[in-house]
């Protein structure tokens, strides 16, 4: 067995076991469902709007393209906080002085996201199915599609997460983040149409993965006939796989130099230094 072989079946490993470890702490489990649970009330309440002069539910719509806003937010933010967090608790410091260790550490957050990703899509979906009407998740095409953005998606972001995190040295600096990002998902359609929106606001929002990933899980989920008060008045596959692909190789690219460069940083004394901080913020 090679080393990185090693490293990425002990990283595997890793995110299982975290992955587990977030049902265990009441603390993990109220972030995974309270989020979600006001999502869905909010959206309970749209279910009696209509989507322009279709007729359609503006909640059964906004349900899909909070899917895809789940994604984002798993692939960007999740990952940035998990390693701004690891960063200062010494984590990181500890992977990078193990042969490989770097790689099985990414191994096994990309596990972790991954499947938490999946357990908040379930924890929104499953509800849907129930109190929405108008879902259209009834075929295979439907359930390749959900899946097929779900992968992409996450290829899309978790770079973006990953460079970003890098970025911050500890987890409260991160949290600035979040305005930028619900900025973001209030010009990217996912709880009323893009095409309703300003010209600048429509070509800005087109600009970043989350916009995309509610276009595809509305494509996924959503009836053939909703495509008509999408822009271009169609799903728009090709571009939604051609705008994603360009954002996982663009990430790709920069997210492994970006680390690199935050693990030759990364020592001792620059640790303690941000315990020292951190403890003179708590006192």
């Amino acid at each position: 067995m090679t080393p990185l072989v090693s490293a990425a079946r002990s990283g595997m490993r890793r995110g299982l076991f975290e992955f587990r470890q977030s049902f265990i702490t009441s603390t993990d489990i109220i972030g995974i469902v309270v989020p979600n649970l006001i999502l869905l009330t909010v959206m309970i309440f749209m279910r009696g709007s209509t989507v322009g002069t279709t007729g359609f539910s503006l909640g059964t719509m906004s349900l899909s393209g909070v899917l895809g806003m789940s994604v984002a937010f798993s692939g960007m933010m999740t990952v940035t906080q998990h390693l701004a967090v690891e960063r200062e608790d010494g984590t990181l410091l500890r992977a990078k002085a193990i042969p490989n260790g770097m790689f099985g550490y990414l191994t096994g957050k990309v596990v972790l996201i991954a499947c938490l990703t999946v357990v908040n899509l379930l924890v929104i979906l499953i509800p849907g199915l129930l109190l929405f009407d108008g879902l259209a998740l009834d075929s295979v095409g439907s359930w390749v599609t959900l899946i097929g953005v779900l992968v992409l998606g996450l290829l899309a972001t978790m770079p973006i997460g990953a460079i970003l995190g890098s970025l911050f040295e500890n987890p409260r600096n991160a949290g600035v983040l979040m305005l930028p990002v619900m900025g973001l998902v209030a010009i990217s359609g996912i709880f009323a149409p893009l095409g309703e929106m300003t010209e600048w606001l429509r070509f800005v929002g087109q600009l970043f993965p989350i916009y995309w990933l509610g276009l595809g899980m509305r494509s996924a989920l959503l009836p053939d006939s909703m495509a008509v008060v999408e822009i271009g008045g169609s799903w728009r596959h090709l571009e939604t796989i051609g705008v994603l692909g360009l954002w996982a190789v663009i990430g790709f690219i920069l997210a492994p130099a970006v680390l690199r460069r935050m693990a030759r940083r990364e020592s001792g004394a620059s640790m303690a230094q941000r315990r020292e901080k951190a403890l003179q913020r708590v006192t």
